[in-house]
């Protein structure tokens, strides 16, 4: 899990985007967000859990005091909930986190240039299409790791 400052790109209440990217499938999960106040970041990793399962680790680098307090609040829903903070397991993995956000802002860039100025609009469209484009890490893309099939596009 991981936020982006989009405080120089504001609109209206939203200046955040959070990322939340499960790294087996590399499938990711974005979210608009009015602050990083760990209630709204819980709310929304809430959905994501509710949906697809709370993780056993979840990884973040946004300081330790807030991931604190977004592991106090999560815990009490999930007991099981293991923060990775610090030294990771897995080094790689961040890694791959600030790839991906890269990767999620210069999607959001080049769809804006097409569409409109509202990214937190625009976000959905990129999360559907990088879930659904080629990874080479996993030779696949996100959508057919996590789901077992390709994405759907269009109505027949």
């Amino acid at each position: 899990m991981d936020l982006i400052d989009m405080q120089s790109m504001a609109q209206g209440s939203y200046k955040w985007i959070m990322v939340y990217q499960d790294h087996l499938t590399k499938f990711c999960v974005l979210h608009p967000l009015s602050s990083k106040r760990a209630a709204e970041v819980v709310h929304h990793l809430t959905d994501i859990f509710l949906l697809f399962g709370a993780p056993y680790i979840l990884q973040s680098d946004n300081g330790s005091e807030f991931t604190a307090e977004v592991i106090s609040e999560l815990k009490i829903i999930w007991p099981k909930l293991v923060l990775v903070h610090g030294k990771l397991r897995h080094p790689q993995s961040q890694g791959s986190v600030e790839r991906a956000n890269g990767d999620i802002k210069d999607m959001l860039v080049a769809w804006m240039g097409d569409n409109t100025t509202d990214w937190s609009t625009g976000i959905k469209f990129v999360q559907f299409q990088k879930n659904s484009s080629l990874h080479a890490g996993i030779r696949r893309s996100p959508y057919a790791a996590m789901f077992g099939c390709e994405a759907k596009v269009g109505l027949t």
